[in-house]
């Protein structure tokens, strides 16, 4: 029997690539004559992920598209030939029979070149808000797969598209499977603390800003706390401090810490030294543990009491697998506000509390974590909430849904 040729097409970011490395990784488990190929942009971050996981993978000059700053397009203009050319060449060597694109610009190329070709075409939309790809070609794919059922709302599907809503595929821990979908980084070294655990998580874009906002209220509390104790704190200066630590109206101004709870702050590898060395500083630093990534953190999270993160679709659907409660602070650049839909979405059904970043006051998020921390009911109530969003098997659904479209499924 041939293989079964399967061409994924998602990158750019994080929140694309590795939807399509779980999706090939399960499709790889259920059916081994599956062979999947990858098409991703030069520019992405699967240009350092795609070499070490095992899968063949062609990098084209995609670039994404600016919506509101068209003038910054003209490398778009300038590589579609390029692309064009790039996707030819895929199609013609590796002849798929089926093309899934997990979103984004990378994904718009691939299912352009399928719709022409007459190859069956599935998308894969993590968030709420569908992007501007699913958007375009919702009415022409064999399947969608949602991540979110408001996503739906959203669509104009076709009259034989089938809709499915299985969840976010994220990773699993796939005996025998291919390869390991996580980034080829070396696994972070330290013990998770023992009692209550916050955890705090910036993501990859949007990690400089969450990470300012909570080292506010950090350093606010430890100046209440020098104030209090007539102790001598000084607080190091450094290039990311150009905020201001002065306590806001209607925040408490007696904060303490937490009885036997610890941070867990993976700050991205572009924050932690300057990060570390604050939290040196601090009165609490041995509560606080700072680490720039936690390989397979999604795996990790029944250490975690509470998430305090922004609201990509794929760490939210980590949180919900494990029954994690969580508050969101949407990535505000997000394309299309998908983070804020994102949100919105768990806080609707009680697993989460949200806050906008511009809307924050200084002390406003450690308030807000401390008095859930303090609140096992309500934590239960959260983390319950989550469970029922919560989708552990939906790259296995997903995979065995995609395979009935090639009616080579085997048993």
């Amino acid at each position: 029997m041939d293989n079964l040729r399967i061409l994924l097409a998602g990158g750019g970011t994080g929140g694309h690539l590795y939807p399509a490395l779980n999706l090939a990784n399960a499709l790889c488990k259920i059916e081994p004559m599956v062979e999947c190929f990858f098409l991703g942009a030069q520019r992405g971050i699967e240009a350092r992920v795609l070499p070490s996981v095992g899968y063949d993978f062609r990098l084209l000059p995609m670039q994404p598209l600016y919506r509101e700053r068209p003038w910054r397009n003209w490398k778009l203009a300038a590589s579609l030939p390029s692309i064009c050319t790039g996707v030819h060449r895929t199609f013609r060597d590796f002849n798929p029979e089926l093309v899934v694109g997990t979103g984004g610009y990378v994904s718009g190329p691939a299912l352009g070149w399928a719709r022409v070709s007459g190859c069956k075409m599935v998308l894969q939309e993590q968030n709420a808000e569908p992007g501007l790809t699913t958007r375009i070609f919702a009415p022409y794919v064999d399947q969608i797969h949602l991540g979110y059922v408001e996503a739906e709302r959203s669509l104009r599907v076709g009259k034989n598209t089938e809709v499915h809503v299985f969840g976010n595929p994220v990773a699993l821990d796939l005996a025998g499977s291919k390869v390991d979908s996580s980034p080829n980084t070396k696994e972070t070294d330290f013990d998770w603390p023992a009692g209550k655990v916050l955890l705090v998580v910036g993501g990859s874009q949007g990690a400089r800003g969450l990470n300012q906002k909570f080292l506010v209220d950090l350093e606010l509390l430890a100046r209440d706390y020098r104030s209090e104790s007539n102790l001598s704190l000084e607080l190091p200066s450094g290039r990311d401090r150009d905020f201001e630590i002065e306590p806001a109206p209607g925040v408490s101004q007696t904060r303490i810490w937490p009885d036997r709870c610890s941070v867990v702050w993976v700050t991205g590898q572009d924050h932690a030294e300057d990060i570390g060395e604050r939290v040196r500083a601090l009165p609490w630093a041995d509560r606080i543990t700072v680490v720039p990534y936690i390989h397979n953190l999604g795996q990790q999270l029944d250490r975690v009491t509470l998430a305090l993160s922004r609201s990509g679709a794929m760490f939210v659907a980590e949180l919900c697998g494990a029954g994690r409660p969580a508050v969101l602070v949407p990535f505000p650049a997000a394309a299309g506000a998908h983070q804020t839909a994102n949100a919105r979405a768990l806080a609707d059904a009680g697993a989460a509390e949200i806050r906008e970043e511009s809307d924050l006051v200084p002390g406003e998020l450690w308030d807000l974590c401390c008095g859930l921390l303090a609140d096992e009911s309500r934590l239960h109530r959260m983390s319950e909430a989550a469970r029922e969003r919560g989708a552990p098997n939906a790259s296995l659904d997903i995979a065995e849904t995609l395979l009935t479209l090639l009616d080579r499924q085997m048993a």
